[in-house]
């Protein structure tokens, strides 16, 4: 099977764009791929971190991912501080790319103007990801336009290794990801869901109280006309709704807005139906939580099988490199 991997950081609360934009579809691929998810909280590390709120955000947003379906029997799930062999090939990826091919990454410049403090690990953070991607042989990695650089990066690192010290590393392909719900602000309707802390109440938090988020949605911003119809351009609170009850519904937005003919109804409906999307995954969060050795246990065991498949990856680099093996 293709062997696909995916990462996500420990550093905010899942929102509603994060479930139907992306997160859903990496619980349908675990049918037609070998899955690999990882919450790369090593990648975290690039600011400043309060121990207690990563230790915190990493192990919710694990079992958040349980909760919205990853199956630990058909994918390895896992932390990526828990496989040292993340840091080990980092180093040897550092050493393998140029200091302008680094400089060059528009993450990099983007995160560090006006920054008070800029840390080391935000310049070579490229390196850790190729090393999180190039450790399993991975064949695809989806990623949106704002990883794809880093990728392109992952591949020419692997393309460049082979050529120096033989064959390696499988060279990954990019894959455009199944294009979910583009989810806006509820408030805000012209930008996406972002964080809470941006706009409160037009964002949705995956664990939000349930009436909450019934409140927020029928208060979204629409506009002064009456007709419903999914028009982006001219309509986007109305046409947010109506992409949002259809990525829950699995209906077409289009065919959507032929039932309403007023905003009120359109309202109730799209909170009913992210109220039963959001249910169940509350009620599965809510049973992880409550047992949390049990969550380790599934990360450990993940963490075992990542280290099986990354082991002989690493050893085959350090062989090829002319690293003296230990005794």
């Amino acid at each position: 099977m293709t062997r696909v991997f995916s990462g996500i950081k420990p550093t905010g609360p899942v929102q509603l764009g994060n479930l139907l934009g992306a997160l859903r579809y990496w619980v349908t691929d675990q049918a037609e791929a070998d899955t690999i998810f990882c919450v790369v909280d090593l990648h975290a590390l690039t600011v400043p971190q309060d121990p207690a709120e990563l230790r915190a955000r990493t192990l919710e947003l694990a079992q958040l991912l349980l909760a919205i379906g990853i199956d630990p029997a058909q994918s390895t799930l896992f932390i990526q501080s828990h496989v040292p062999e993340h840091t080990e090939l980092s180093w040897i990826l550092e050493c393998t790319a140029a200091f302008g091919e680094l400089r060059r990454m528009t993450q990099f410049k983007d995160k560090s103007d006006n920054a008070d403090f800029v840390s080391a690990g935000l310049f070579t953070y490229p390196a850790l990801m190729a090393a999180d991607i190039l450790l399993y042989d991975t064949d695809r990695v989806p990623v949106g336009d704002d990883q794809r650089q880093h990728l392109e990066l992952s591949r020419d690192l692997a393309i460049r290794f082979n050529h120096r010290y033989g064959d390696t590393f499988v060279v990954p392909e990019a894959s455009i990801p199944k294009i979910g719900a583009r989810v806006m602000d509820l408030q805000e309707p012209t930008r996406k869901m972002s964080k809470s802390e941006d706009s409160p109440q037009g964002t949705i938090l995956v664990l939000d109280d349930l009436d909450a988020v019934a409140k927020k949605i029928k208060r979204a911003v629409t506009d002064t006309e009456t007709d419903v119809r999914f028009d982006p351009a001219t309509k986007p609170g109305v046409s947010n709704l109506l992409s949002i009850l259809g990525a829950c519904t699995g209906d077409d937005p289009h065919a959507i807005a032929e039932r309403f003919d007023r905003y009120g109804d359109l309202k109730s409906a799209c909170a009913e139906a992210v109220v039963e999307t959001l249910r169940p995954i509350q009620q599965r969060f809510a049973e992880l939580s409550a047992d949390p050795a049990g969550t380790a246990a599934i990360l450990a065991t993940g963490a075992e099988k990542a280290r099986s498949l990354a082991r002989p990856v690493l050893e085959r680099a350090r062989a090829n490199l002319g690293l003296l093996p230990p005794a």
